[in-house]
């Protein structure tokens, strides 16, 4: 007796329906694919290495450079470096350096969008924000950025660097010593309350534990040289905090007479054991809600 040979049937294995499903779950839940920048998108943005794109920023938390007081030098420098860059000339990386809340954050994003407004629209500069912890992923970045027909100024700030920490190297050799090197769209500032971006302590350690203790120092310094401006902001006296104060009730129209205005700003400052552009806008906004006033700048 012959057996009769089974037949296939059209229905699937159910191991092959579970792998399937399992296939397209990793594959959502893999890195997206890498945008790059349009020229045609925002005036800023914040990168995300995690999904390899950049996250456009719908209004800049920035106040306009006419009310910064203070730091008139750096604002004059730091513009015309700007201002090079967007028309396409030679211009240099830029470190600002000093004492917090001193304005050096406020200044790079003011002087973009003071740039900006002298620019048609489709030259306008953007601003890419890449924070601290992510600077390993910078070379991804700058590729991005590389092929985009904009100009673009990438910010870091409160850039610094502990011990055991070598992500500085990447840094040095984006900035400069790399084979590809900056793109010529892009300039980096930074803003650091240390002037080489390295601890004391740091420093000092390599110096203890290198055959040559000066090199060691120069390997550790060097990071801030790559840096062709160095701008420092220094703690400010009593009539310039109280500049930025009338100057920023001017610009707000706060119903509040400049002697009452004074008094109250003094007050404030010894409350908070010092003076400083920051000091003085949380005074400001302290001020404008007790009265009532938006703050539209």
């Amino acid at each position: 007796m012959t057996r009769k040979k089974s037949s296939k049937t059209s229905t699937a294995h159910p191991l092959h329906a579970v792998l399937t499903r399992i296939a397209d779950e990793l594959a959502r839940l893999g890195p997206a694919k890498a945008k790059t920048a349009s020229p045609a998108g925002a005036d800023a943005f914040v990168w995300h290495p995690d999904r390899g794109d950049l996250s456009p920023v719908a209004a800049v938390n920035r106040i306009p450079l006419a009310l910064l007081k203070g730091i008139g030098r750096q604002a004059e420098t730091l513009l015309a470096n700007t201002r090079r860059h967007a028309q396409g000339l030679p211009a240099n990386n830029a470190l600002l350096w000093g004492a917090r809340g001193t304005g050096k954050s406020s200044l790079v994003k003011a002087v973009h969008a003071a740039v900006n407004a002298e620019r048609p629209a489709k030259q306008k500069l953007g601003l890419v924000e890449i924070h601290r912890e992510d600077i390993p992923t910078l070379p991804a970045l700058l590729a991005q950025l590389r092929t985009s027909p904009r100009k673009f100024i990438l910010l870091c700030d409160d850039l610094s660097f502990e011990a055991q920490d070598t992500s500085y190297k990447a840094l040095k050799s984006v900035l400069e010593g790399g084979i590809e090197g900056r793109p010529e769209n892009v300039v980096f500032y930074a803003t650091s309350n240390r002037r080489h971006l390295m601890a004391r302590d740091m420093i000092e350690n390599e110096r203890a534990t290198a055959i040559h203790g000066d090199e060691a120092i120069q390997e550790k310094v060097s990071l801030s040289d790559r840096f062709g401006l160095w701008l420092g902001f220094h703690n400010i006296d009593q009539d310039t905090y109280l500049d930025m104060i009338a100057s920023y009730a001017a610009a707000l129209k706060l119903p509040m007479s400049p002697a009452d205005l004074r008094v109250r700003a003094i007050e404030w400052q010894m409350t908070r054991g010092g003076r400083s552009g920051r000091v003085a806008w949380q005074f400001i906004q302290d001020v404008a809600g007790e009265l009532g006033v938006k703050i539209s700048l």
